[in-house]
């Protein structure tokens, strides 16, 4: 393995291994694996579970990172291509990735969507650009449509919590927040349920329907493993028999990019947002809860929910750090 940009692109005994590696470095702990190395993130984007977990990892690891951020204080980044740098920005990211990567064994990217062009967030161009600058082993911390260390993470939170694979069942969750959010948590997290062979539902209200894109992904995944994909908005045929419950919310893709519209469509379902009342008779007392945080409560999802018996969110974050030390030694051991 020699990056970390795709969980699609790894293999399914390289997921194994890594999943055996993260459970053994939860069993034993700390270890001086990568004492001398340095990880460098650049976050174009905020950031708390990634980040701190990414240097908790490290220091586990006995290595070091340092961080690069427009939202710190460095002087401004311009990311676009073929521009006339007159303005405020003091440096072009085309050489400010090679610089940062050049004092770095490995490089974290966190670059999520623009949300203004669907199409040419789904070829996922702007991170595909970071990357081909970078010589040294790349780790995709989040872009337009794709979240691997959060997805492994969640596979092992999964198993963890002894969550069938072929014959459990999963259901992601569109839920309200007022600002339009990328589809990267969605799409990774639909692909790597169906790469477990589990049977994958989507519920969402209209107008947010998944990309025909990252529905093919995932059913291609699911063909491999024996598991299902399908998409419903009808919420009490969704949640019967699920295992799990995985709530996100995404921007509208009937309005892409068009920020009026979305927001109006937005608005009609407010009421979206999970409790237990979802969780009626025809889903199992076991049936767990996740979310890929932050979250805002009282807004996607009720207090009686979150600190409920069913909701593994806390668990499911601090897994982010087993499996990026998985991963990092994997790429850098």
């Amino acid at each position: 393995m020699k990056n970390f940009c795709d969980l699609a692109d790894i293999s399914p005994g390289e997921i194994e291994n890594l999943l055996s590696k993260a459970r053994d470095l939860e069993q034993h702990g700390s270890t001086k694996e990568l004492q001398g190395k340095v990880l460098a993130l650049l976050f174009l984007n905020p950031s708390l579970r990634t980040l701190t977990s990414l240097q908790a990892t490290m220091i586990r690891l006995g290595g070091g990172t340092f961080i690069v951020s427009p939202e710190m204080s460095i002087h401004g980044l311009e990311t676009c291509s073929g521009i006339v740098m007159d303005g405020t920005a003091a440096e072009h990211i085309r050489e400010a990735v090679p610089v940062i990567a050049s004092y770095a064994d490995a490089i974290g990217i966190r670059a999520i969507a623009q949300r203004t062009n669907l199409e040419d967030d789904l070829k996922d161009e702007y991170f595909k650009e970071l990357r081909s600058l970078c010589d040294i082993p790349v780790i995709n911390l989040e872009s337009s449509i794709r979240h691997p260390c959060q997805s492994l993470a969640d596979w092992k939170t999964l198993e963890d919590f002894s969550i069938p694979g072929k014959g459990g069942k999963l259901v992601f969750s569109w839920t309200y927040h007022p600002e339009a959010l990328p589809l990267a948590v969605l799409g990774d997290t639909i692909h790597m349920a169906a790469s477990r062979g589990m049977d994958v539902t989507i519920l969402r209200p209209d107008g947010f329907d998944v990309p025909k894109e990252l529905m093919q992904r995932a059913e291609l995944a699911g063909s491999i493993s024996g598991g299902t994909v399908a998409e419903t908005n009808n919420r009490n045929k969704a949640i019967e028999g699920a295992h799990v419950v995985y709530a996100g919310s995404w921007s509208s893709t009937r309005y892409y990019g068009d920020s009026v519209e979305d927001q109006k469509i937005r608005r009609e379902h407010d009421n979206w947002c999970l409790n237990e009342s979802w969780f009626d008779s025809s889903v199992s007392d076991s049936c767990y809860f996740m979310h890929a945080l932050p979250v805002r409560r009282g807004v996607e999802v009720e207090d009686n929910l979150l600190d409920g018996p069913r909701s593994i969110v806390v668990p499911q974050a601090k897994n982010r750090m087993f499996a990026q030390m998985a991963v990092l030694t994997n790429l850098l051991s």
